[in-house]
């Protein structure tokens, strides 16, 4: 079974760690794994009570951080988010705020009595002062470091900053005890803001479903009734006005107008809707106002779709998040063991108690890992999401890690480095007989009749062209040669080789053309020429794949074509490597070749067809489609059909896992550079506890820079 359930007001990552290690190991629990990013709580097991399944897990919340609420996981609509924000106690920010006023209360008295002694509070009245500051703001911390203590969970930050502080109150050091212990709170105040504000701003960068639809109401004459998009039911009639987004998947019915989709696909040229125009969800109406048929239901339409694949890719952790949460377990007990070897063997030697307790105490306070846990899988989020803004959904975290490391993409021809539909490349006249615009319109007139897509794009050619195309009669199709017809008296014959020496015409070419597949035009037994039809290369493939050339990593082409038709393409777009003539059964071991000869590889195709490719495959990435189908079989879903978007994608993923290891050693340089200024004197307990909550805030605000990213 799975389900998904929302941890409230979770916001600590340490704890977090351990709660997700905890439920981990429930005898009905197989997988676990908490998003903090999302407060998302995914589980698959075998339970048979939900609700007893609940209540457990919120005994173990309580017992390692107070305030956790387990509720069932509903996701809110975009209106009520907008109009109540992130759940947050009221209460407890204003608690907070009051905290902050004091602190700098606290901290334009100890200035000002530093430098005029004269205004300093006699020391009968400052000692009960302090005291009463301290109690008021060290007790919730106090409370659950004792609570915690009693249930065995013993190294938390609550537990550091209480010893820290009594400490140095034990020691004769108590206004630093007040101070640390207000510029804690502070700090834990500003490091959750700037986490919901992170967390807020990434979903809202990918969450695009509406705030209100409003629909044709036809049983009262076309009135307009505006409600919650949950509500809307498939069949629907909707109106969307220009400047509206696109509200749920759906059949343009009446009005034409100009769709910017660079919300979901990232394509950045508006693209035009006419009735019977299929739009996705999301989609911005640009130009003219359109009633719409509603296909599908909000829970079922593109937005959601897509704010699903960024909530399940947030929950798949990557190697690095899992090993700075198996680091901070062992990390924090280490640091309290050496605090107490810093407290007792120098103080033995050298008799200097107080100076040697009082930096085993920085050592304390700098000690809590938060700033590691968090700003890893922030970075991520980040990347996922700016992946989402430029129409790339992923599968998780692991997929950027793998990303990253490509060296090697394997691209399928058809439909990916060319456009996927056949077109008329050239028209090649023989002679003065008849002039290509004759030909293209003799061969169109005979083609009209087939729905062969080879047909079907000469016809399309000669009527772009404006070239009148009358279907000719007694029209004969030989299988697997071509056809056979009749124009202005005059027999006309469309087809391949095979048909040319079946009625003995004369004069075409011997070799095949360099690209392409040849349609041979003959008028009874002379020949006129031939049109080469091709699937054309996309129009930013060269740049595309100059873009990745200048990654170096290895491009190279898979195709099912002859051995000239794709080395033509290659030439065109500037393919490094050629693997022609496959069967589809062939393209995994081929793409396992790549890889035993360049190293890790990502493969694109179809995401339908080439499933077994993508699933072998390091990465595997679907091109131009958001179908169920295609996120379901790979890693990576391009929702525009754009090789721009590979190179966007593996450029973005290096990215980010530089900003995760940005902070990871960022955090612990300051760490390690406050404790070695602690050992020799330079350093205090307020140095550490900046340390500590002001390198989780940069730490916070360079994961969020990867969302910003173009």
């Amino acid at each position: 079974m799975e389900e998904t359930l929302l941890l409230k007001d979770l916001n600590c990552p340490n704890c977090a760690a351990k709660i997700e290690d905890r439920i981990r190991k429930m005898d009905v629990v197989e997988t676990a794994n908490f998003t903090i990013a999302t407060h998302q709580l995914k589980l698959t097991g075998s339970w048979e009570d939900r609700e007893a399944l609940k209540r457990d897990i919120q005994d173990i919340c309580d017992a390692i951080e107070e305030g956790v609420t387990v509720a069932d996981y509903e996701r809110k609509s975009k209106a009520a988010m907008d109009d109540h924000g992130p759940d947050q106690d009221r209460g407890s920010d204003a608690v907070t705020i009051a905290v902050i006023v004091a602190g700098l209360l606290f901290m334009i008295y100890e200035v000002l009595s530093s430098f005029v002694p004269s205004i300093s509070l006699p020391e009968s009245i400052e000692t009960p002062i302090y005291y009463v500051a301290y109690i008021l703001l060290a007790f919730p911390v106090l409370r659950i470091a004792g609570r915690n203590i009693l249930k065995g969970q013993v190294f938390d930050e609550n537990f550091l900053m209480s010893i820290a502080t009594l400490g140095a109150i034990a020691i004769d050091a108590l206004p630093e005890a007040v101070g640390v212990i207000l510029f804690y709170r502070i700090g834990e105040f500003f490091e959750e803001k700037a986490t919901d504000r992170s967390r807020t701003e990434i979903m809202n960068a990918v969450d695009m479903r509406p705030q209100e639809v409003r629909v044709v109401d036809t049983d009262c004459g076309g009135e307009i009734v505006v409600m919650a998009p949950e509500k809307v039911e498939v069949g629907w009639t909707i109106e969307v006005r220009p400047g509206d987004l696109i509200p749920l998947d759906g059949t343009v019915l009446e009005g034409e107008t100009r769709v910017n989709t660079a919300p979901v696909t990232g394509e950045p040229v508006p693209v035009r809707a006419v009735p019977g125009t299929q739009l996705m969800s999301g989609c911005i109406n640009e130009s003219g106002r359109i009633t719409m048929r509603v296909d599908k239901v909000l829970e079922e339409s593109m937005v959601t779709k897509i704010l699903d694949a960024v909530e399940n890719a947030a929950s798949s952790k990557p190697k690095i998040d899992r090993f700075i949460t198996r680091f901070a377990r062992v990390y924090t007990p280490i640091v309290v063991a050496l605090a107490l070897a810093v407290a007792i063997i120098p103080s033995l030697i050298t008799g200097e108690w107080h100076k040697w307790i009082y930096t085993a105490l920085t050592f304390l306070v700098i000690s809590c890992p938060c700033a590691l846990v968090l700003s890893v899988p922030l970075a991520f989020f980040s990347g996922i999401g700016n992946a989402s803004k430029h129409g790339i959904l992923l599968k998780g975290g692991r997929v950027i890690e793998a990303l990253a490391n490509v060296k090697a993409v394997a691209l399928d021809k058809t439909g990916t480095i060319t456009s996927g539909e056949f077109k008329v490349h050239s028209v090649e006249t023989v002679g003065s007989h008849v002039s290509s615009s004759q030909l293209l319109s003799m061969a169109a007139a005979i083609e009209a009749v087939s729905t062969h897509p080879i047909a079907t794009s000469i016809v399309s050619e000669a009527k772009d062209q404006g070239l009148t195309v009358e279907p000719s009669d007694f029209v004969q199709e030989l299988a697997g040669e071509g056809m056979v017809g009749m124009t202005d008296g005059q027999q006309v014959l469309i087809g391949n080789r095979r048909l040319m020496e079946r009625y003995n015409v004369q004069g075409y070419p011997t070799e095949a053309a360099e690209y392409g597949t040849e349609v041979l035009v003959a008028e009874g037994n002379t020949y006129l020429g031939r049109i080469i039809i091709a699937d054309e290369a996309r129009p930013d493939s060269a740049e595309a794949i100059a873009n990745l050339n200048g990654q170096d990593i290895k491009t190279v082409m898979l195709t099912g074509d002859a051995e000239a038709s794709a080395n033509y393409i290659a030439k065109e777009t500037g393919v490094s490597a050629v693997r022609a003539q496959l069967l589809p059964q062939d393209k995994l071991s081929v793409v396992q070749d790549i890889r035993s000869e360049y190293g890790p590889t990502m493969f694109v195709g179809d995401g339908i067809n080439d499933a077994p490719v993508l699933a072998g495959a390091d990465v595997g990435g679907a091109m131009g489609s958001g179908a169920d189908a295609a996120i379901e079989a790979a890693d990576v879903v391009f929702m525009r059909p754009s090789l721009t978007a590979i190179a966007h994608i593996l450029d973005l993923s290096k990215a980010t896992l530089r900003v995760a290891w940005q902070n990871v050693v960022f955090a612990i340089a300051v760490k390690i550079l406050i404790m070695a200024l602690g050992l020799m004197g330079y350093a205090s307990m307020w140095w550490a506890v900046f340390g500590d909550t002001g390198v989780s805030i940069l730490c916070i605000l360079n994961s969020v820079r990867i969302l910003r990213r173009n």
